[in-house]
């Protein structure tokens, strides 16, 4: 019989936080209801934690794991992305008997149809989905959901540069001080603008559940607008016009992401934990920039009561 080198005596007896895989692609079928199943192509990465007893995690195992809970759990399409994570956590689990946590993130691509804005042209959306499911051999778990959607944002800072050098240059013309204001409130007004990146996890529990299109609507509504694949004439101007009616700074998304958490899930514990994280991609800069919050829905509750 070969020998198990995993089950060696390690050289340097310390524990590992976590071992295992990266970048393993699958397909994923979830259902819903009175349409056919969204077909994901998914990459999971799966780990475990090793003890200082144990040289190797025999890995393969997590390949195993990955391949028969997926074949079992997709031969009919699966309710929730959530549930196949958890199932892929709990298997590495019955698989790593030495383990005491496990560990799943899945990371997809959902292609959604959407329409332009003005002339209901037909396109389509890729919109990133997660889910990431820790399990411990004591039988509790923490088990995230998120999304992050891309979208135009609009710099309020240059923005405002070029309104009040606007506003010189009418006065210059000769255009009375009363116009002025008037014609600066309807006309949008230049600023350098972005590629946006909005992304939102929230922890789901038995007691709280959250959808991927309700995280969805609160990551699209942080920015500026919405941006399409597809455009005629008339859906650019609608588009470039709103988000320039529309500026927000990377930080304003983040806060506008918690505020909509809150309004959209009114009635979720105060200990559910959300993670939000907005990435602007800078026009006019070389660098991008980045903002982000983690808390417990009852700390943003108990921050915006106290305004």
């Amino acid at each position: 019989m070969l020998p198990d080198v995993q089950l060696l005596k390690p050289e340097v007896p310390i524990g590992l936080s976590r071992v295992g895989a990266t970048g393993i692609k699958k397909l994923v079928q979830v259902e819903r209801e009175g349409k056919r199943p969204i077909i994901l192509i998914s990459s999971f990465n799966v780990y475990v934690d090793l003890p200082s007893s144990r040289k190797g995690a025999n890995l393969s195992r997590n390949f195993e794991a990955v391949d028969e809970v997926i074949e079992r759990l997709t031969a009919k399409p699966v309710k929730r992305i959530e549930d196949l994570t958890v199932a892929i956590a709990d298997e590495l689990l019955l698989r790593h008997e030495y383990a005491t946590r496990a560990e799943v993130n899945m990371v997809s691509e959902l292609i959604m149809r959407k329409r332009s804005p003005s002339s209901s042209l037909k396109t389509q959306e890729v919109v990133k989905i997660f889910s990431d499911a820790l399990r411990w051999r004591n039988g509790s778990k923490k088990v995230f959901i998120g999304v992050e959607v891309a979208g135009i944002t609009v710099c309020p800072c240059a923005q405002e540069l070029v309104r009040s050098e606007t506003a010189k240059r009418l006065e210059e013309m000769g255009i009375d001080a009363e116009s002025i204001p008037r014609i600066l409130e309807v006309v949008p007004i230049a600023s350098h603008n972005q590629r946006g990146r909005a992304m939102v996890k929230i922890e789901v529990r038995d007691d709280f559940t959250a959808s991927i299109d309700e995280l969805m609507k609160i990551a699209r509504a942080a920015m500026s607008g919405e941006i399409y694949e597809i455009l005629k004439r008339e859906d650019e101007l609608m588009v470039v016009e709103n988000a320039h009616m529309n500026p927000r700074f990377v930080e304003d998304s983040v806060r506008l992401m918690a505020k909509a958490t809150l309004e959209i899930f009114p009635e979720a514990p105060d200990d559910v934990a959300v993670v939000f994280r907005q990435v602007n991609e800078e026009s006019i800069h070389q660098h991008d920039v980045v903002a982000e919050r983690v808390a417990t829905i009852g700390e943003l509750r108990n921050e915006v009561a106290s305004l």
